[in-house]
């Protein structure tokens, strides 16, 4: 079972029900999301891998919150509470901006995390992004006020996923706010992606990485990003048929699967007991064509 903490008004729930020698799962979501988008991912993992997740600052139960933050403070925080928790070589699993964070936070501590995960994410790198994409991210907020708010949970949650449980997902946490701090909080999360991606880092990622993105995906250009992303680096994405933005809640064993068989792959944590048996052998790993490379 998860248990509730809060880290200087950021909330996060924990379980270490796997023991010790199991690895740590951190699962970020995305933007305006909160922990709830990984329910299937909590439900399928719990008690074969010890799992963190939070609701990032101002998003769901970590509110209020100021809109102050960049996505550097996230990562730090977020290592603020890996450091509390005692949590060595987690793998980070970030749906879109939760995928960001996660980058960033490798940028910021290289060497910290033992793999990554994007689901439905992109790239920081600056080269992937045109001026007028920055531009535009950081000048949403008057759009997003000018649609009716029915519309715009219609958009939000038909945008977001392909199945109707990802859809009612979205709805119910849509619900949390109201028009005007939802509004504010998508505003200020693409101004702050924006400014992440100008600031022309290398963000590489340099751990074991899995990308998975739904064929469906009709967030901005993610589709495009993602085959860039892949030519570029030659880290092969997986495609998840039928499934939207958040392929994890539209297909959710597929994903877990995914995951699943990437977690052998991944260097054992300096803590691990080495003899201890992989708890997620049962599937098998992913064969040599498909494995997802160290860059």
């Amino acid at each position: 079972m998860l248990r509730p903490n809060n880290y200087k008004g950021i909330a996060y729930w924990t379980s270490r029900e796997a023991g010790d020698g199991a690895p740590w799962l951190v699962f970020l979501p995305g933007l305006t999301a909160d922990h709830r988008l990984f329910a299937k991912q909590v439900e399928h993992f719990e008690g074969r891998a010890n799992i963190l997740s939070w609701d990032a600052p101002s998003h769901g139960e970590s509110r209020p919150f100021p809109l102050a933050w960049k996505l550097d403070d996230k990562a730090r925080w977020l290592k603020e509470i890996l450091d509390t928790e005692g949590i060595d070589s987690p793998v980070l699993i970030g749906q879109s901006m939760g995928g960001y964070v996660a980058q960033a936070f490798m940028y910021l501590f290289p060497g910290v995390v033992s793999g990554f995960v994007s689901i439905d994410s992109c790239p920081l790198q600056r080269a992937y992004y045109s001026g007028w994409e920055l531009a535009a991210l950081k000048h949403t907020k008057l759009m997003y006020l000018s649609i009716p708010w029915s519309l715009l949970v219609k958009m939000g949650s038909e945008g977001c996923a392909t199945s109707e449980y990802g859809r009612q997902l979205m709805r119910e946490m849509m619900a949390g706010y109201d028009k005007r701090e939802y509004c504010e909080l998508a505003a200020h999360g693409y101004r702050a992606l924006a400014q992440a991606v100008e600031a022309d880092r290398p963000y590489r990622i340099d751990r074991p990485a899995l990308l998975i993105c739904g064929t469906n995906d009709a967030a901005g250009t993610a589709k495009q990003y993602n085959r860039e992303w892949e030519k570029r680096t030659g880290i092969k994405v997986h495609w998840i048929e039928g499934a939207g933005h958040s392929s994890n809640t539209d297909k959710p064993n597929d994903v877990n699967e995914l995951i699943e068989a990437f977690i052998p792959a991944l260097p054992p944590s300096s803590t691990l007991d080495h003899s201890l048996q992989s708890p997620f052998e049962t599937k098998g790993t992913i064969d040599a064509d498909t494995r997802i490379q160290s860059r």
